[in-house]
Formats: C-alpha cells, sequence, structure tokens
C-alpha cells in the first residue's frame, strides 16, 4: 500500500513539474530558509505565497543551523495546500513532512562530496520515507560575488559569459538521465543567469528549468521567463521585502 501511495505522489509532482516545459508554463516558486523564519511568522508568511499566485515553495539553504525543518515544513502545509519541495544543502535538511525533494548533483564543480558524497549517504534515508525523489542537475553560475552556496561546496561558479561551458554542464546531466535543471547565482546574488545562457541552454535541453538567485524586480522575473524558464525562484528578494510577491504576481498573470 505505501509503495502505490509513493508512486501515484511521483506520478503527480513530477507530471505537473514536466508539463510546465511541455506547455510553457511559467510559475514562482519561493524559497524559504529556516535559519531566517521563526516558526510563529510562518502562518502569515505562507499566507502571502499563496496570495501572490506562487505555485511551488522550496525549503532549505547552503548552512541551516536550525534543527526545526520538520516543524517549519508540518506548520508549511498547516497553512496552504502548494506542494513544498526540500531545496537540501545536506542530509541533515531532510524530512518526511514535505511533498518532495530536488536530488540535486552540483554538476558545475568538481568536488565529489556534492557530484555524488552526499547524495550516497542520503540515498538510504530517503529509501525510508514517502518523498518523492525530483533528480535534479544543480549548475552554480557566476553573480558577481562570493556566496554560501560556493563557499560551502567548495566549487567554482562557471563563468557568466561561458555559455557554452554551461551549455555542455547541462547537456552532460540531462544525458546522466537528470529530469529536471537548476540553475543558480546562489543567496544575494548581484547579477541572476543571464538571459541568453537561459536561453541556450533551453534550447538544448528538453527538461524543466529551475532558475535561481538575484531575482529582486519584477522585471528580473519577466526576463528569467522570456528567457526559457519554466521555474523562476527567490529567496532573499522575499526575506528582505515580502510585498515584492505583490509586483511579481503581476508578472505571473501575464503567463497565465
Amino acid at each position: 500500500m505505501l509503495l502505490i501511495i509513493w508512486t501515484k505522489m511521483k506520478e503527480s509532482i513530477e507530471k505537473k513539474l514536466l508539463s510546465y516545459r511541455e506547455t510553457n508554463k511559467k510559475t514562482l516558486a519561493v524559497l524559504l530558509d529556516p535559519d531566517k523564519i521563526s516558526l510563529e511568522d510562518i502562518g502569515n508568511t505562507t499566507r502571502l505565497i499563496t496570495q501572490s499566485g506562487a505555485g511551488i515553495i522550496l525549503v532549505g539553504g547552503s548552512l541551516m543551523l536550525s534543527v526545526h525543518i520538520d516543524a517549519f515544513v508540518k506548520k508549511i502545509k498547516q497553512n496552504t495546500d502548494l506542494p513544498v519541495i526540500l531545496f537540501p544543502g545536506n542530509t541533515v535538511q531532510i524530512c518526511d513532512s514535505a511533498d518532495a525533494i530536488l536530488f540535486l548533483s552540483l554538476i558545475s564543480g568538481r568536488n565529489p562530496e556534492y557530484l555524488i558524497g552526499q547524495q550516497v549517504v542520503a540515498a538510504p534515508l530517503l529509501k525510508n520515507t514517502s518523498l518523492e525523489i525530483l533528480p535534479t542537475s544543480y549548475l552554480l553560475i557566476d553573480g558577481g560575488k562570493e556566496t554560501t552556496a560556493s563557499y560551502i561546496s567548495h566549487t567554482k561558479p562557471i563563468p557568466a559569459d561561458k555559455t557554452g561551458i554551461a551549455v555542455a554542464t547541462a547537456l552532460a546531466g540531462h544525458m546522466m538521465g537528470h529530469r529536471f535543471l537548476y540553475m543558480d547565482t546562489g543567496s544575494g546574488a548581484h547579477h541572476h543567469v543571464p538571459a541568453n545562457m537561459i536561453a541556450e541552454i533551453s534550447k538544448n535541453i528538453p527538461v524543466p528549468l529551475f532558475v535561481g538567485g538575484g531575482i529582486r524586480t519584477a522585471e528580473e522575473l519577466e526576463a528569467v521567463f522570456d528567457a526559457g524558464a519554466q521555474i523562476a525562484v527567490v529567496g532573499t528578494a522575499f526575506e528582505h521585502n515580502p510585498d515584492v510577491l505583490k509586483d511579481f504576481k503581476a508578472v505571473l498573470d501575464k503567463y497565465a
């Protein structure tokens, strides 16, 4: 019975994400870091996200000192029906109360710990959860400053002007069977992933594209969508100014 339930969940969430690529649908994913949002604030935070028209809530962070991720996710799910997907920086960030997990491999770097090491440790834990596993290539792109993601992972981002390297790296991830691609300049980056890089990868990789890092304005959100991203991810902009979601809603309405 558990296997049947897990399979149905897998079909429903993965199918929904894949449909974004097939229909060129656009959606916003809001990244919540348990280190930066208290349990008491989750109810109001989640309501703002739901009202904005966002389609996904991501939970995680590069460091995450908090130890209450399970309670954090459960509180979110008490306040919204949006899918909650883990965006883990390490195995400590795994909990069974979310709907799915981005099973990330940091293929833009050469640190084996984030290419396969953390994944090997996580796999037996994930096997015993009901989480849907979403195999995802993770590419760090230079956003104009060193971010926590690059510092913690001991990896060098792909230069923003090296589109060919980014395309070849993304192709490798696709050929290895990853069903999603997440391009990121990191939390607090000065710039988002260049539009021309998003466009070239979108032409070459037939999978849904998550693009995060450095998206602060409605104009930047629209540029990322127009370049070919299906899922734009915002975190820092929302942390600093929750009202930015009102501006983002106007952009989302254009693609509804």
